[in-house]
């Protein structure tokens, strides 16, 4: 699509992209309604970051030696954090006082052996990391082109100011950036710069995003016309992953990294290529991407999630207001405005993730929107329309709500970007809480992009809503790829209900022939009902924050919120799940619950 409205255009005249207003022009910067939160957050930042936190050879080698991949991060996200809040600061408050704290971590940034991370060091796709970082051949990841966006950033606001400081840091700024990142993107290829039908995910529009911004803002602009065409293509590459329907295989945590960056990299595009791209932003297709978040969001900061996906993956805010308006969706844009408006830290900068809050232009982007969509949020009353019940064909997710519940189902296969085997499961909120849940994904380690994947608890079908045959002998459980896959979908008229065959997403099991599921939603509950073929025992898991409590095996309580109710008597087991894992802590208490109820040929049960 877009490099088809390029070859229409090829003789346009490049355009220039700015930004934000210069710190210079202070009437710009002194009226923007959240600068005293800004230098507040500043002054927070100077008082904890007064120290470069250091980056030491050990903390990079513990990803190889023990596949621990946190520490360095930690202390490798926190560079960049404090970064971006100092500089903020900075142009709010105009005086200063924050230049030589920035110009310490600019600098320190700049001497880092590798702006990659530990376990994106290679240079072949799902190759083996290697252990050490070679400087002379920078890796392009998703962190080294956020890196190069940040200090190009940096570099526009601020590069007076630091020249100023500490004569030459500017011309080590365009140095690294240059050499780390701008000149490995025109000259050498990284997988997800896109290669014909090779498939792509969130990393695409993501260092696309990035890398545009480094070069509108630093690059020479007789480059400019190869990145917009490289940019072009790449993009290209994501969305033919996509279908017509715009649904985001990886989840509602991965939108800000898939759809929203392909919303800034389409606008960077339409900037420094006038009148080329504009009719892309009329293409249903985009506009489906933009309002796929709306359709995952549950009530406060509840999503239906799959995949590597928390169940509170974030509030919306100004990006998704932006998208919104630009794709002609007033749904989005009031969905986006009032959840930024209800935000409790509107600027991010609380954000439990340790990549949140790096990225510079996201902060410039939200300060100066913010006054537009607080006024628009305000114009709404507080009321937003509810999304519709919807169904996504090309990755097999269903979503409804009837009276207070609110049901995701998932259909598919296990083959999706950031897969869990997942085929068939179920969530289900009551009152805007969460009944059956998915329990999501941990912090990320060597184990977690590798062969041992699904070694991990959180990634297999029996820690699903989802049946697990000869229970207490082989646990035969769902597997991974694209040949495990729901068969014979079928969706209600009505949105409200799912069926299909979960047998083809198991690996062979004797005398299994099918495994036939059925959802339906009403006002009154969830009924779910399982038949098979299968001669042997099954077990049914129900996964829950609620502490489950067995009646009479007919019966288990969940809490206060909710129970289930079998249609027949059933040997019910339950258990505690202990959470200890910092990401999962992010939505979940400390103790989770699993249900198994076993079974033979059929079960029959009410959520309600």
């Amino acid at each position: 699509m877009l490099t088809e409205l390029l070859a229409a255009r090829p003789g346009c005249a490049p355009g220039r992209w700015t930004p934000c207003p210069p710190p210079r022009d202070r009437a710009a910067w002194d009226g923007l309604p959240a600068s005293d939160r800004w230098i507040a957050a500043g002054n927070e930042a100077a008082r904890s970051g007064r120290h470069v936190p250091p980056l030491p050879l050990s903390l990079w080698l513990e990803f190889s030696h023990t596949g621990n991949r946190s520490h360095f991060e930690q202390a490798y996200f926190t560079r960049r954090r404090t970064l971006c809040r100092l500089v903020m600061a900075e142009c709010c408050a105009w005086t200063g006082d924050f230049l030589p704290l920035i110009a310490d971590y600019v600098w320190a940034i700049c001497e880092e052996s590798a702006w990659q991370l530990p376990p994106h060091n290679s240079y072949v796709r799902d190759a083996p990391q290697l252990p050490l970082p070679d400087a002379r051949r920078p890796v392009v990841d998703l962190f080294a082109a956020e890196t190069a966006a940040l200090l190009a950033m940096a570099h526009y606001l601020l590069g007076r100011e630091l020249e100023q400081y500490a004569p030459g840091i500017r011309a080590r700024i365009r140095r690294e950036v240059e050499a780390r990142a701008l000149r490995p993107w025109r000259t050498r290829h990284f997988w997800w710069m896109g290669s014909g039908s090779e498939p792509m995910c969130n990393w695409t529009p993501w260092c696309t995003q990035n890398l545009l911004i480094a070069a509108a803002l630093l690059g020479p602009a007789s480059r400019l016309p190869d990145a917009v065409r490289q940019a072009a293509y790449s993009l290209d590459c994501f969305l033919k992953d996509y279908g017509e329907d715009g649904c985001c295989n990886e989840g509602a945590q991965y939108y800000s990294h898939a759809g929203l960056c392909l919303f800034n990299a389409l606008e960077l595009l339409c900037a420094l290529a006038p009148g080329v791209f504009e009719d892309a932003w009329r293409q249903p297709k985009l506009k489906n991407m933009a309002e796929y978040i709306a359709h995952m969001h549950v009530d406060g900061p509840w999503y239906f999630n799959f995949a590597d996906c928390s169940a509170k993956p974030g509030r919306r805010g100004v990006r998704e207001y932006l998208f919104g308006r630009r794709v002609g969706s007033a749904a989005l844009a009031a969905f986006a405005a009032l959840d930024y408006a209800a935000a409790p830290d509107p600027e991010g900068l609380d954000a439990p993730d340790m990549s949140d809050g790096i990225n510079l232009f996201y902060h410039v982007q939200r300060a100066f929107a913010e006054a537009e969509v607080r006024a628009f949020a305000r114009s709404l009353r507080g009321a937003a329309p509810a999304p519709g019940d919807i169904w996504y064909p090309s990755v097999g997710v269903l979503t409804c709500r009837r009276g207070p519940y609110a049901l995701g189902a998932k259909a598919g296969g296990n083959d999706d970007s950031h897969n869990h085997n997942d085929t068939g499961s179920v969530t289900l909120y009551k009152d805007g809480r969460p009944l059956l849940i998915d329990v999501g994904v941990g912090s990320y380690t060597r184990k977690t992009f590798s062969p041992r994947r699904y070694e991990i608890w959180t990634m297999q079908s029996s820690w699903h809503n989802l049946p697990e045959f000869d229970p207490e002998g082989a646990r035969i459980q769902q597997l991974p790829g694209p040949d495990h896959r729901a068969a014979g979908v079928q969706v209600a008229p009505a949105l409200d209900g799912i069926a299909m065959d979960l047998a083809p997403a198991y690996p062979p099991v004797p005398g299994l022939g099918y495994y036939r599921r059925t959802v339906r939603l009403t006002a009154n509950g969830l009924t779910l009902t399982d038949e098979t073929d299968c001669p042997a025992p099954a077990a049914l898991t129900l996964m829950s924050v609620e502490k489950p409590a067995v009646e009479r095996g007919t019966r288990v309580a969940l809490g206060g919120l909710g129970r289930v109710v079998l249609e027949a008597p059933a040997r019910i087991e339950t258990e505690a799940v202990p959470v200890t894992d910092p990401r999962l802590r992010i939505a979940w208490p400390d103790t989770l619950y699993r249900t198994r109820i076993y079974f033979t040929g059929r079960l029959a049960l009410r959520v309600e």
